[in-house]
């Protein structure tokens, strides 16, 4: 693989066998980035659990203090007498029947999809396009409520989703390049809250195994779980 002067040049900046506190990972990703866009900054999360035990398989939302720096387009599923809510609260799609119709089809062109509780049974067979896209709506996100208002302007606000993976990692965006390292570091410090505070009681020893932030394109940096306040 053929690395471009730039990149090489950042490489030599991020020492991969160091533990970077918090604050230093904050100002180093912004510095070491080497995308010409505004690239997003995404946290790696490798819990002490086994993600096949349902009480371990973490998953659940956190509300970024700053956002995520993305405008995310929402889909509202619901009944006639809720969709003048989910517009006013800032939703792009609202609809029933001609969702369901092009979801089967394979549209899947947003990011959050709100669904209000008595609507549930009928796009239950949606599981199929929209859960391999972690798109179906869940309790558990927020995303299955009868205030679908509400969970579209927390989602519009910077209200972000979670779950582990097979491997035991947590993957989230924390914001972009173009935030300050305070608002790295206090949008990473929320969401490494939330994550100690659903620590299952049977999980056994080291809880944060580890913890690395990047930038898209860019060297990942390890940073020491005990520079975290909180956790």
């Amino acid at each position: 693989m053929n690395i471009t002067k730039k990149r090489k040049v950042v490489e030599t900046k991020v020492d991969k066998n160091k533990l970077y506190s918090i604050d230093d990972a904050t100002a180093l990703v912004k510095e070491v980035n080497t995308a010409k866009f505004n690239a997003s900054v995404d946290i790696h999360v490798r819990l002490g659990v086994d993600p096949r035990k349902a009480d371990q398989a973490i998953r659940g939302t956190v509300s970024l203090p700053h956002g995520s720096g993305k405008v995310k387009t929402v889909l509202v599923l619901t009944t006639p007498e809720k969709e003048q809510e989910a517009r006013d609260a800032g939703a792009d799609y609202v609809g029933l029947d001609e969702y369901i119709e092009k979801i089967e089809k394979g549209w899947t062109d947003v990011d959050v999809v709100v669904a209000s509780p008595n609507v549930m049974a009928k796009i239950a067979r949606l599981g199929r396009v929209l859960g391999p896209r972690n798109l179906m709506p869940n309790p558990k996100s927020g995303t299955v409520t009868p205030e679908v208002g509400k969970a579209v302007e927390e989602v519009k606000k910077g209200k972000i989703a979670f779950r582990v993976d097979k491997f035991g990692i947590v993957h989230s965006s924390i914001g972009k390049v173009s935030f300050s390292p305070q608002q790295l570091k206090e949008n990473a410090g929320e969401l490494l809250g939330t994550l100690m505070k659903m620590k299952p009681s049977s999980a056994k020893g080291i809880y944060m195994k580890s913890i690395s932030m990047a930038s898209t394109m860019s060297p990942g940096i390890k940073i020491d779980p005990k520079s975290v306040s909180g956790i």
